[in-house]
């Protein structure tokens, strides 16, 4: 990312080594009134890189640049407020957030407030409307829309159950690097016999997957009746071991002696 420091003077972040150095050059440039910067430091404070971690002032610089016009703030801002970073949660106002950015077609916005109205979470549960707005952000590439748009046809939730449908939108967000569209994916083709293709989609997916997502899918894997399958699960139980806590420690240890 580039911002204009001084106004004259371009930076890009990927040219700075120190990331205290870079949180210096962006707390500069945002107090100097630049937009991209503004919604930088936001960034950086709430995710403490460079800078002491601060969700409160995240919050308020998040807003300063979402007043301004920008969308990625906006969306920001919302999720501060659906999440509680920094303030008191408030799914209901970071639905509205959503919407302003998503209006600014921002794929991110329209994922966030889908994913509300599907849930119901400070706003009317509406699947029909959750479905529009993944498809709109899986139009504009956003991968992880797509696993969920491939969702919906795979259970039949408002469109009518198209396996063969949900396959191709799984297909689509594995290669565009979302590790649940690789999970959706790989678990799709263990069903139809291909377990190397399964097997190598399962992989990427450990190498990419948060933490959440590998709690569930170790699970998953223990339970398959697939051999290969569940001995894969040891590997996620791992990878959950290094990212997790305790919990997930003993986790490993009750797989490694099943």
């Amino acid at each position: 990312m580039s911002f204009v420091l001084r106004r004259d003077e371009e930076v890009s972040l990927n040219d700075l080594n120190d990331p205290r150095q870079a949180a210096r050059l962006i707390l500069c440039a945002a107090r100097d009134g630049e937009l991209e910067a503004q919604a930088l430091l936001g960034q950086i404070l709430l995710d403490g890189h460079g800078i002491e971690r601060d969700p409160a002032l995240a919050l308020t610089w998040f807003g300063i640049a979402a007043q301004r016009g920008h969308a990625m703030a906006r969306n920001m801002l919302g999720r501060c407020l659906e999440h509680g970073w920094g303030c008191t949660a408030d799914p209901a106002a970071a639905a509205g957030h959503y919407a302003l950015a998503a209006e600014a077609d921002l794929d991110w916005a329209m994922y966030n407030l889908a994913n509300l109205l599907a849930t119901g979470r400070g706003v009317a549960r509406d699947e029909a409307h959750a479905l529009a707005l993944y498809r709109r952000a899986a139009d504009l590439g956003h991968a992880k829309s797509m696993n969920l748009v491939g969702r919906f046809h795979e259970e039949g939730l408002v469109v009518p159950r198209d396996v063969e449908a949900a396959y191709r939108w799984y297909e689509r967000s594995a290669e565009a690097g979302d590790f649940r569209g690789q999970f959706s994916l790989a678990t799709m083709l263990a069903e139809r016999g291909d377990l190397g293709g399964a097997l190598s989609w399962l992989q990427r997916a450990l190498e990419g997957g948060n933490l959440n997502f590998l709690r569930v899918a170790r699970e998953q894997l223990a339970n398959s009746p697939l051999a290969a399958l569940r001995q894969l699960a040891t590997a996620y139980c791992q990878r959950a071991a290094e990212l997790g806590d305790a919990s997930d420690r003993s986790r490993l240890e009750a797989a490694r002696t099943a």
